[in-house]
């Protein structure tokens, strides 16, 4: 008997090469239309799974938490949105290249700290009194508010913030991303220490297992607004101890300090501190330093790296990023010389006594080697304790070096970035984790 052909006008019957009458029937087939359905259902099945395969991105948010997936790559980026828009994972392979030393978000909650990706605004790192300059005037701040304390504030009061609003979570075919804002003007207490009505846009994007950072300041005031902004990310590799670590430095200058880690205004040839900056043994160092003159590609994005057994992490910084802190004490920073980062000999005087001096003490310094107040200890709303464990590195991109506005008042700088009224400040930089 000779098999029924389909119907040209059938849905069934379309221009798709399976359901041609020579390519799935043929004039002398056996087949029964009842064959047909599930062999359908098999190809519907298969293009889904096409389809899932070639739209490997994914953004998904659960209350607080957003959750951006690249599953080419195997990598998985979360952000915890109400305590400062904070990336505290980022995992290849499942193996978290951020250090979140508190484990959980509702650890971290409970104790917020510098960790993970956390950012630095209005300004970053210290400045050297509790005040800023910009457009020539002095601005004080008032400590009785409680965001800002010390006679050496550092990393601004934002690092911690719940004020952040989810805008947008999304994915394509290309990318998945989040974008969060901050609304700086409706926030009184803010705007009392730093009197620039401005908004913030914060979005991590991941594209082929490399996640972007990208933040845009819109200045909503009527007067240009400084720019001295920064991140502070935490690193970690699991294949090898911190005495194990080489990094890359892509910068020419390193900005001398005072004891109280504020610049002095001199600088050095990197290859005084570093002799080869493109491989740096850590173990021969504690880091807490400033660099600038970053070395740019054809893009204008400066590299820094970190490097294991077989681990890898590259940093690239933007071209409005001009500074980069680097920070990684090490277990014992007392052990290391001066000339490479090791504590000096306290001076007698006010500063020993308070504990602003030596290379990791005081309320307004970084909390001790590992413990203490902490980085933000100074500063206000950033809080926490300090990492306890030394195996992490950070690479900080700053729009400017430390004390950037009130150095550039007193002719020590010249690279401070400001926004005209109503315009916006955009930059980003990206993080490429490799052999995870």
């Amino acid at each position: 008997m000779t098999a029924k052909q389909p119907n040209p006008d059938s849905p069934t019957a379309s221009s798709h090469p399976f359901y041609s009458s020579t390519a799935l029937w043929g004039r002398q087939s056996c087949l029964q239309p009842p064959f047909r359905r599930p062999f359908r259902g098999a190809l519907i099945f298969g293009a889904l799974a096409i389809s899932a395969a070639a739209q490997p991105y994914s953004a998904r948010q659960e209350g607080a938490l957003v959750h951006l997936e690249d599953a080419k790559s195997h990598t998985v980026v979360s952000i915890i949105t109400d305590v400062g828009n904070v990336a505290y994972e980022m995992k290849v392979n499942g193996t978290n290249v951020l250090y979140f030393p508190t484990g959980t978000p509702e650890a971290f909650k409970q104790r917020p700290g510098l960790m993970g990706i956390p950012f630095l605004a209005p300004w970053a790192n210290r400045l050297d009194e509790p005040a800023f300059y910009a457009n020539g005037k002095k601005y004080t701040f008032n400590e009785g508010l409680g965001n800002v304390r010390g006679a050496i504030p550092i990393h601004g009061f934002l690092s911690s913030t719940k004020q952040w609003q989810v805008v947008e979570v999304k994915s394509d075919a290309n990318n998945a991303w989040v974008t969060s804002r901050l609304e700086f003007y409706k926030q009184p207490d803010w705007m009392a220490q730093f009197p620039f009505a401005h908004t913030i846009d914060m979005t991590y994007r991941l594209h082929e297992g490399v996640l972007e950072v990208n933040l845009k300041i819109h200045n909503m005031s009527a007067e240009p607004m400084p720019i001295a902004v920064g991140f502070h990310p935490y690193y970690h590799l699991t294949d090898s101890p911190r005495e194990d670590w080489t990094i890359s430095v892509g910068a020419k200058t390193h900005w001398l300090l005072a004891a109280n880690k504020i610049p002095t205004g001199e600088t050095q040839p990197i290859e005084t501190f570093f002799p080869d900056p493109q491989n740096i043994p850590l173990k021969d160092y504690s880091l807490d330093h400033v660099f600038g003159d970053l070395v740019r590609d054809s893009n204008g994005r400066a590299s820094l790296s970190v490097k294991g057994k077989t681990q890898k992490l590259e940093v690239m910084f933007g071209p409005k990023y001009r500074a980069a802190v680097l920070y990684s004490p090490g277990a014992n920073p007392g052990s290391v010389p001066p000339e490479r980062g090791g504590p000096a000999p306290a001076a007698p005087g006010p500063a020993a006594a308070n504990g602003r001096g030596g290379a990791f003490g005081g309320s307004g310094g970084r909390g001790g080697a590992f413990g203490g107040s902490g980085r933000g200890g100074g500063g206000g709303g950033g809080g926490g304790r300090g990492p306890q464990d030394p195996n992490f590195m950070a690479f900080e991109p700053m729009a400017g070096i430390t004390d950037a506005m009130n150095l550039a008042q007193k002719g020590l700088y010249k690279e401070q970035q400001y926004v005209a009224p109503g315009a916006t400040w955009e930059e980003s930089f990206w993080v490429h984790p490799t052999g995870f």
